[in-house]
């Protein structure tokens, strides 16, 4: 793999507080706070543009410690051009930090070499040195890469590194006997931290051998780690544990510096809590935790901002990790509407407050508020929606009855709302069984043709992908699932491949949620992608979309060669497909094209119409999609333009179209 390859570049590097892991059994060197690990709320941060010029790592040298400004005096140090270079770095920094355990030395050291580009060979070196030595220096690795993950290491610098390190476990069990297992412990580790996201494995095993030692390494981390009974507690104390701060631990104690100080009113009391903790990477917890008590008890509101703004005016909380604790806020503001009707508008206040202050970043604004006519809707009816939605959805999974899925949904007459409607399809799908999953996409399908716009769609699965490392917790495979929902849609027709770079450009880069569009990807682009991931789920009780074709393909060539009219329709009635009948309309018209049989085809429609077995609704939608697929249709049927003319005139005069189809591009 090229070091080029998926480069990315932090805007951000670690250099917040003091943190020392016990290198031996002892407390932590000067009195620190060791923390072993700190899963969950890993936020991804925000990337920019583009790597590091030689300048900007200059300009950084100033805030170097002074054991590598005296380096860099010494010339021991500089700025590695190549990848070579940036190999005899690392190693030195490495050996170091196995040797201090002193994760701030290490993560400036990093920073200083200022190679964005080359930090997913960091990740592997760490590794691949850490598998040969004792427990301590493995269990050290697994912390330094939490500690520097989303400041320094994205999930996709660190997904790099693993790869490279599954691409050569043939050689490392050269040197490692047990390679393949010592590996193993890593990637279930990384994922147990939440700084490798589980959807790795499935994509991993994509692009590994089939009987590769990578692919065996995936096979352990799955059989004997991630599926064992308490694995999160098995996989933390593999190498020996320690009873260093967990994030729940430093979640309650945030939760009481914050209780007591609002009972009390001492913000000096309260600063020196927080530095005690000396969790600086973790600040935004206590920044999120805080904004939430204030949207919870509208009278302590002036007690945290005034907390926040001197935390942040006093560096003691940095403004990354401000915007960090805002952020993740913001990402759970719908569900948080639940319980505090008014949230939206009471975070939109706090955020203004905090911009016009100076103590949030103004670019905040930008990337962090949700769609606008979201965010303008009434909470109280946003409530009602979810709660009706979940009812209606539990009846459609008892009762498979799409059509009468169809007729709740409208009398909710909540339309703007149906991105929400299709994220908590999907989310409760995800957590049952297969049938769940196929009828899930099936209705997708039909409310793509009955009620959503692409436009909803898309809005809907962006939130699913924004939001996909939080439901991660609660469901162990939601990525991949998603990432198969994702793909479904596509070959459903739901969506079309181009609307996948558009959900794309509205997600992070390198996050949960963009991996997941590019598993989704990957998934379409292998061979017989389409019969496999139709049939991922085994197929449903109702239609699978793809039979649903082929039997309006196969009833329709019948009737054309000769059938009785009367026999058509009872097929199309006993498809139970109402919602589907627009695919008759379709394929009735293209038939007609290349068969030239204009006569007994429209004969059909014109009796399906007269019976309302097809309404106008259906017909239009019809029309509407051999209309958008002319051109390409003029590749096999040269006259079809003049032929599909003729057919619009005909159905304008008999009254199958609505008044809006003229209108349609």
């Amino acid at each position: 793999m090229a070091a080029e390859e998926g480069a990315m570049s932090p805007t951000r590097m670690l250099a917040e507080g003091h943190l020392r892991v016990a290198t031996g059994g002892g407390a932590p060197a000067d009195g620190g706070i060791a923390v072993r690990h700190l899963p969950h709320h890993h936020p991804t941060k925000k990337d920019g543009v583009g790597g590091k010029t030689e300048q900007d790592n200059h300009e950084g040298v100033d805030f170097l410690p002074s054991q590598e400004l005296k380096k860099l005096a010494n010339g021991n140090s500089k700025i590695p051009g190549t990848l070579d270079d940036y190999r005899k770095l690392v190693v030195p920094i490495i050996e170091e930090y196995f040797s201090t355990g002193d994760v701030e030395l290490a993560a400036s050291e990093l920073r200083g070499l200022g190679s964005d580009q080359f930090q997913h060979y960091f990740v592997k070196k760490l590794i691949s040195m850490a598998m040969d030595r004792h427990d301590k220096e493995k269990e050290m690795a697994s912390i330094l890469l939490s500690s520097l993950y989303a400041d320094l290491l994205s999930s996709y610098t660190i997904s790099q590194g693993f790869m490279m390190l599954l691409e050569s476990t043939e050689d490392l069990t050269v040197d490692i006997p047990d390679a393949t297992d010592v590996l193993a412990v890593f990637i279930a580790r990384a994922i147990v931290d939440e700084i490798l996201p589980p959807i790795f494995l499935t994509r991993a095993r994509a692009l590994l051998p089939e009987f590769s030692k990578g692919i065996q390494v995936l096979q352990v981390v799955e059989k004997s780690y991630l599926s064992a009974p308490h694995h999160a507690e098995l996989v933390e104390r593999k190498w020996g544990g320690s009873t260093h701060f967990t994030v729940e631990e430093a979640k309650r104690r945030i939760q009481n510096i914050l209780r007591e100080y609002i009972e009390s009113g001492d913000i000096d009391e309260a600063f020196r809590c927080i530095r005690e903790l000396s969790l600086p990477f973790f600040h935004h917890e206590v920044v999120k935790r805080a904004l939430t008590f204030a949207m919870e008890n509208i009278s302590s509101q002036p007690l945290i901002l005034k907390l926040l703004k001197e935390a942040a005016a006093g560096c003691l909380i940095s403004p990354n990790q401000i915007s960090k604790g805002f952020s993740r806020l913001a990402e759970g503001v719908d569900d948080l509407s639940l319980d505090i009707p008014s949230a939206k508008a009471l975070f939109d206040k706090l955020v203004s407050t905090a911009m016009a202050e100076g103590w949030l970043d103004a670019s905040f604004g930008k990337s962090a508020a949700p769609d606008e006519e979201m965010q303008n809707t009434s909470a109280v009816k946003m409530k009602h929606f979810k709660e009706e939605s979940a009812h209606i959805i539990h009846e459609y999974f008892l009762s498979d009855d799409v059509p009468e899925l169809i007729r709740s949904l409208e009398e909710l007459s909540a339309p703007e709302f149906n991105p929400i409607f299709l994220k908590k399809l999907v989310t409760l799908a995800m957590d049952r069984k297969s049938r769940e999953k196929e009828m899930a996409s099936v209705l997708l399908s039909s409310l793509r043709l009955e009620l959503f716009s692409t436009e909803d769609i898309m809005k809907g699965f962006i939130m699913l992908l924004q939001s996909a490392e939080d439901t991660a917790l609660d469901i162990v495979d939601a990525p991949s699932e998603l990432a198969l929902f994702l793909a479904r849609a596509v070959i459903d027709e739901v969506l079309i491949p181009l609307n996948l770079d558009e959900i794309s450009i509205k997600l992070r880069p390198n996050s949960s949620g963009s991996q997941t569009v590019q598993m989704a990807r990957a998934l379409l682009s292998a061979r017989h992608s389409g019969e496999r991931i139709l049939r991922c789920w085994g197929g449903g009780t109702g239609w699978a979309v793809e039979d649903a074709k082929d039997k309006i393909t196969k009833l329709l060539e019948e009737y054309n060669t000769g059938g009785d009219l009367g026999e058509a329709c009872r097929c199309i009635r006993d498809l139970g497909m109402p919602f589907f009948n627009h695919e008759v309309v379709k394929k009735a018209l293209v038939m007609a094209m290349e068969k030239q049989n204009d006569t007994s085809i429209l004969a059909l429609l014109q009796e399906c119409f007269g019976e309302g077995l097809i309404t106008i609704n259906q017909m239009t939608k019809g029309f509407a999609r051999v209309k958008e697929g002319l051109d390409d249709l003029v590749l096999d049927i040269p006259n079809a333009q003049e032929k599909f003319g003729e057919y619009v005139e005909l159905a304008t005069e008999h009254g199958w179209l609505l008044p809006t189809f003229e209108s349609i591009p």
